[in-house]
Order: structure tokens, then sequence, then C-alpha cells
């Protein structure tokens, strides 16, 4: 598990090798929520996903991400909101290995 840096700005852009990928992360308050674009090496892998505390982003390998992202809730179980990010609301990237695989 890795803490992606992020700042406590409305909208914002990063780049950042996670799990070997060259990926591209978007994130931005609306008034419905907290929303993030994932990116990697250009292409799309998740847009406007809607982000909400320790629910996984990704969720399916087929799409072709090695590993996911969430949100944690460093005080407690809200959904993340811009004016927290970095302090409260911090980004995990999970390897692949922290992931558990479904029962077969």
């Amino acid at each position: 598990m890795l803490v992606i840096p992020i700042q406590a700005t409305p909208a914002q852009s990063l780049s950042s090798v996670l799990g070997g990928q060259n990926c591209q992360i978007n994130i931005y308050q609306k008034s419905t929520g907290l929303y993030l674009d994932l990116l990697v090496s250009n292409s799309p892998i998740i847009l406007s996903t809607i982000c909400l505390d320790r629910v996984r982003l990704v969720r399916e390998a087929y799409i072709g991400f090695t590993g996911d992202l969430t949100f944690a809730d460093t005080q407690g179980t809200s959904d993340p909101v811009y004016t927290g990010l970095g302090s409260r609301f911090v980004l995990l990237y999970l390897e692949a290995s922290d992931l558990i695989a479904p029962p077969q």
C-alpha cells in the first residue's frame, strides 16, 4: 500500500508511476461529491468515478490496471471532500498483493 500525496484543492492533476504504470490522476470536487479520473499512458482507465470512503475505484482486473485506488478517512468513515485531502482523507494505491483474490 502506498499513500499518494494530494493537496486540499478543489481540482488537481498529478502524475505518478504506480505498479510500473505511468498514471495521471485527476481529482475534482463537484456539488455531488469528489470524483477521480485515472489514465495510464494517456489511455483512460476510469473516468468521473465518485470517491467514497474505503471503496475501491477501479475494482475490476479486466480494465487493465494493476492494483487499485481508494480513499480512506483517517478520522472516521466520511466520504472525502477536497478540504480534507492530504490530511483527513488520503489517497491510497493498493498493490496487487494488497488485494484479496476472490474465491474460486
